[in-house]
């Protein structure tokens, strides 16, 4: 055996590495305050996510530019592209804006005792999602499906002590189990028709009889559990109600991002030859998600609950990145997911300050919140338009790229009728909007200043938010008026990551 192959593998050792480093810190070197409780130093995981982050980014420098080509190990088990450490990047950055915004909850009297388990939970999770990533063959693809899917639930029941939290991780083990198992299901039927489980040699056996298609069926259901895409998402507003805020956010963007992307991998490498009949699927699926989660946002009365049935309408979108199925649609899901990476996680951010420093999580406790805290409104209202495509804020280039990726396919019915609902989820985004600046309340939530590290958190959304749809605007302005032509900037990237 090579061992050299381990090599490829250096985002995953490096991550591996993170974790071992942060384990053994919490074990050892944490002190002891006189009420002879643990401390953390949040500065410790946020610096080694830092770096971590750093690494994975470096490399893309030195071969992004020069096209790199794929690169296999273990037998093509595990695949490593440009493209996928683009995607690792933009997972880690995600779980350093959360482990920044967690700061203020994991100081709480009641976890100072486990701080440390927070953090290694979600570096495995991580981790997990590192391997679906990169995988080229279906056991590893389950391997950390599982590896994701199992320290959620932890992180979900975190707050053990509260019985929404526990019922939330129950909830959320049970539907991941049984979306496992259906997802399980479909690949045995795939390995029954083809006789092997790799990537690359599916494509080429797959002949589109009724076996091919229940396999097709059963795995798409498993994955689509795991991105809350309608019918598969009535899990989805208990579990982000019930779990902390800062696990909510992570749920919402890292968990739902990686699944997304993942799913159009497999779509594209395995599924090619059966590519009308998973595109008819997703067809009705996109319509379903964004559609229905739009209308019941609509009757939301507790934010984290809305925050559910946006996230549900925002899978919608992302998976119009994945009917394309194309190197367009592909760097359009991946601009889209750091987009609303930044915006969601931004607003989560401002969402889980005000319930660490007031309690409040209905939207009605917003009203008048302008009076009392001007600044965390407006870094808000910047957020949810973002999150609503309002140019010239990122969302909206986002929304625009994923559209032009389905439109440029022939889907111009699917892309009308996302536009329509674009309008509806204008709406209930400034229903919020609308309490902090309007709605009249005589005791708004008090003044209060946020921690430092919340701030920090803030700061890299609202900079995202806008440096991201300043650069879109600028990029898109300047090569229309330089060539004439129509080249969006996911192009761009799909041709530097070598698709």
């Amino acid at each position: 055996m090579d061992y050299s192959q381990f090599l490829y593998m250096h985002e995953e050792l490096a991550l591996l590495l993170v974790i071992v480093v942060m384990f053994i810190y919490d074990l050892v070197v944490c002190t002891d305050r006189k009420d002879g409780k643990p401390v953390l130093n949040t500065a410790v995981p946020v610096v080694l996510m830092t770096l971590l982050t750093i690494f994975n980014a470096i490399p893309e420098c030195w071969y992004l530019p020069s096209c790199a080509p794929v690169e296999e190990a273990f037998g093509g088990m595990y695949q490593h592209t440009p493209m996928m450490t683009v995607m690792k990047t933009v997972l880690n950055i995600g779980t350093l804006i959360v482990f920044l915004m967690a700061h203020r909850y994991l100081s709480r009297d009641e976890n100072r005792v486990k701080q440390g388990e927070f953090y290694i939970l979600t570096m495995s999770t991580l981790l997990g999602m590192y391997f679906m990533i990169s995988a080229g063959h279906f056991l590893m693809f389950f391997i950390g499906l599982e590896l994701a899917s199992v320290p959620m639930t932890a992180l979900v029941a975190y707050d053990k002590w509260r019985a929404t939290s526990a019922e939330a991780g129950a909830k959320y083990i049970l539907v991941a189990l049984f979306s496992s198992s259906l997802l399980l299901y479909g690949v045995s039927m795939i390995y029954g028709a083809t006789g092997t489980l790799y990537f690359d040699d599916i494509a080429a056996r797959l002949d589109g009889n009724l076996l091919n298609i229940l396999g097709l069926v059963f795995f798409f259901t498993g994955l689509a559990f795991k991105i809350s895409l309608v019918p598969f998402h009535l899990w989805t507003a208990d579990v982000y109600e019930g779990a902390p805020t800062v696990v909510t956010s992570y749920l919402s963007v890292i968990s739902k991002g990686s699944a997304a992307f993942v799913l159009l991998t497999i779509l594209v490498k395995v599924f090619a030859p059966m590519i009308q009949q998973w595109q008819d699927i997703l067809f009705w699926i996109i319509i379903l998600s964004i559609t229905l989660a739009n209308i019941f946002a609509l009757r939301q009365n507790n934010i984290k609950r809305f925050m559910a049935f946006s996230a549900i309408s925002q899978a919608g979108y992302l998976v119009l990145g994945v009917i394309a199925g194309t190197a367009q649609g592909m760097t359009s899901l991946v601009f889209y997911l750091l987009v609303y990476l930044a915006a969601n996680l931004g607003a989560f951010a401002v969402i889980n300050s005000i319930e660490q420093n007031s309690g409040k999580i209905n939207i009605s406790d917003y009203n008048g919140l302008y009076q009392t805290n001007p600044k965390l409104s407006f870094l808000m209202t910047l957020c949810l338009f973002s999150l609503a495509g309002i140019p010239p804020f990122a969302g909206f280039f986002s929304k625009f790229f994923v559209f032009m990726a389905a439109f440029h396919q022939g889907f111009h019915l699917l892309v009308f009728i996302a536009l329509v609902n674009t309008i509806i989820s204008l709406y209930y985004y400034l229903i919020i909007v609308k309490a902090m600046y309007i709605n009249p309340n005589d005791a708004p939530i008090a003044t209060f200043r946020s921690d430092g590290y919340t701030r920090c958190a803030l700061f890299l959304c609202t900079a995202g938010v806008l440096l991201l749809g300043i650069a879109s605007c600028v990029y898109d302005s300047i090569d229309a008026l330089s060539y004439g032509i129509d080249v969006q900037l996911p192009s761009v990237i799909s041709s530097c990551c070598g698709l």
